[in-house]
């Protein structure tokens, strides 16, 4: 899938002339007073920056310093400048180039944040609260799950110049979902789907669907109709919380047992099966050793912070061991900065020296990622830096922490550190979504794509390619009812969640209406597909008495393609409608 993005962007990549060829003749070819001579000129959205493309190669940079457009991105990298101002026009296929591989790299990091740190703490924290395992499941685990969806939805949402990409994204990984990957399931494993629980997801989905197809037909989302958004999921729950109860109670009435491996193929929930089809942890009991011994305070802190097993690291294959040095930086700094707190190990993952760090850089993360920093660097009575006095603070309380603990048993209060993880990885995991969606916006301006195709491609496959893995291998260790309940109760969550929490966010900026104003007829031609999709689901699986074959997997993997062909062709005015 990485391969087939490389060269899909490479070969766009190589168009940029034939596109900086078309410019605009201006009377005037100085730049006057900043920029403010092309304010007039209509770009879609609104977006003066798509207009750097129409202008000579000498006056780009002086456009993108001058416009607000170019600069305002939440992200703390600024993509027009280095692309306008620090790259020669010749070398612009090599920037394209670097971006693309850049983008991989930040789906790698939000893929490993959201798995190694806040899935984690989300789990400690559900255990913490005591809730049901359905509860957890469309809840905390639902947002674990959908967090690289939601969060690169939310960043979207958060400037109209790139709520295309959000529809896009949302929309374009729904159809992805319900046709490639459910498909994918069918061909590995066929089976039987439990009749209610698909019912159910299918019909909450359409709804979803359809609500957000009006939304988009109005051109814009009231505060009301945002709540609303939200308000369905928690109807979603409490149906699946209501229905799990019936069923259950049916069971004990037939069975006389509440338990039973039947319960656990019906109604398994979507949200909990991508972290049980994941890797298979080997049992570390051969590593134990013979004799006990007691770790110092610096040997805990320092093998806490070593990303790498020596145990296992020779055995794994070169391409595992090339990926695992790529991400190795990374994770330092995430176990640095993220504490994980994990109820599965009989100490919970307590480590002192470093827990006690995360109490200061903990923070210190939130207050420095948040609104890309502003907050972090704010000038207390003009003169004491924020991020000053969160250190303050925060060593203060490291240092009551580690002379009030031991290396070998947590305290009482550790768990708090697991909502203060989850606060942390969810701030990283919005900093790297919003670097993503700025590279997509760039990437877009400088090809000539909508946000609406990009989002439906890049921004959806990345999201959307670490579900399709994990499901697959699901039904292949054979558990396909598991497989198909993850690929529509997770979409659902992002559908709802993305849409009403990201327009909601915008909301509390100071306006009650949220403008989407769809980018042509490929927005339609993506609702449309998206809804054809699961009205095909709802009315040809019931007519198959619920079981899922090859050639129906075929089916959907067939319909993928031809509505990703008919989706760039509308975008490059090949169809018109």
């Amino acid at each position: 899938m990485r391969a087939v993005i490389f060269v899909l962007f490479c070969t766009l990549a190589l168009s940029w002339d034939r596109v900086s060829c078309q410019e605009f003749v201006y009377s005037n070819r100085q730049l006057v007073a900043a920029g403010n001579a092309y304010t007039s000129v209509l770009t879609r959205n609104g977006d003066e920056c798509d207009v750097v493309m129409n202008l000579s190669t000498s006056e780009r940079c002086e456009f993108v310093k001058n416009t607000s457009d170019c600069t305002s991105d939440q992200g703390f990298i600024n993509y027009p400048w280095i692309t306008f101002c620090l790259f020669s026009p010749p070398l612009l296929p090599l920037v394209i180039t670097l971006y693309v591989l850049w983008l991989l790299i930040l789906f790698l990091v939000l893929g490993l944040i959201a798995s190694d740190f806040f899935c984690p703490n989300l789990s400690a924290i559900s255990s913490t609260l005591r809730l049901t395992h359905n509860v957890a499941g469309v809840t905390f685990l639902a947002l674990g799950n959908g967090a690289p969806d939601v969060f690169s939805a939310m960043a979207a949402f958060s400037r109209p110049q790139t709520a295309g990409l959000a529809i896009g994204a949302l929309f374009g990984a729904g159809v992805f979902v319900t046709t490639v990957v459910a498909g994918g399931v069918a061909l590995v494993k066929p089976f039987t789907v439990a009749s209610r629980p698909f019912l159910r997801d299918v019909i909450f989905y359409m709804v979803s669907v359809f609500w957000t197809f009006i939304i988009l037909y109005k051109g814009h989302i009231s505060l009301g109709e945002t709540v609303g958004f939200l308000g369905l999921y928690f109807v979603y729950v409490l149906a699946v919380v209501v229905s799990a109860y019936i069923y259950n109670r049916q069971k004990h009435q037939l069975n006389g047992s509440l338990e039973s491996s039947d319960r656990e193929q019906e109604e398994i929930l979507p949200s909990d099966l991508h972290r049980e089809g994941g890797s298979i942890q080997a049992s570390d009991g051969e590593y134990e050793p013979l004799l006990p011994y007691t770790l110092s305070t610096t040997q805990i802190f320092f093998n806490a912070v070593n990303p790498i097993d020596s145990r296992t690291w020779r055995r794994q294959h070169w391409s595992r061991r090339l990926l695992k040095a790529i991400k190795v930086p990374v994770e330092v700094l995430l176990l640095l900065t993220v504490p994980v707190v994990d109820t599965d190990k009989e100490d919970h993952n307590w480590k002192r020296p470093l827990n006690c760090l995360h109490i200061i850089t903990g923070p210190l993360v939130c207050v420095l990622t948040f609104q890309s920093g502003a907050y972090g660097v704010y000038l207390i009575e003009g003169e004491f830096p924020v991020w000053v006095l969160t250190a303050c603070i925060g060593f203060f309380l490291s240092g009551i922490v580690f002379f009030t603990t031991t290396n070998e048993h947590p305290p009482p209060y550790h768990f708090l550190f697991s909502f203060l993880g989850f606060v942390v990885s969810a701030l990283w995991i919005s900093t790297v979504a919003s670097e993503i969606v700025s590279v997509l916006h760039l990437m877009g301006i400088v090809l000539s794509l909508s946000n609406t195709v990009l989002g439906l491609t890049l921004l959806a496959w990345g999201n959307s390619v670490g579900d399709c893995f994990a499901d697959i291998t699901i039904a292949r260790q054979g558990y396909p009812r598991m497989a198909i309940s993850a690929c529509f109760g997770g979409i659902i969550f992002n559908m709802l969640i993305g849409v009403g929490l990201g327009c909601l966010l915008q909301m509390f900026h100071g306006s009650h209406v949220v403008m989407l104003e769809p980018e042509g007829m490929l927005c339609w031609v993506l609702s449309g597909a998206l809804g054809l999709s699961l009205v095909l689901s709802f009315v040809l699986v019931p007519m198959q008495c619920f079981h899922l074959n090859r050639v129906y997997g075929i089916f959907l993997l067939i319909f993928y393609v031809v509505f990703l062909i008919v989706a760039l062709l509308t975008e490059f005015k090949i169809i018109h409608f």
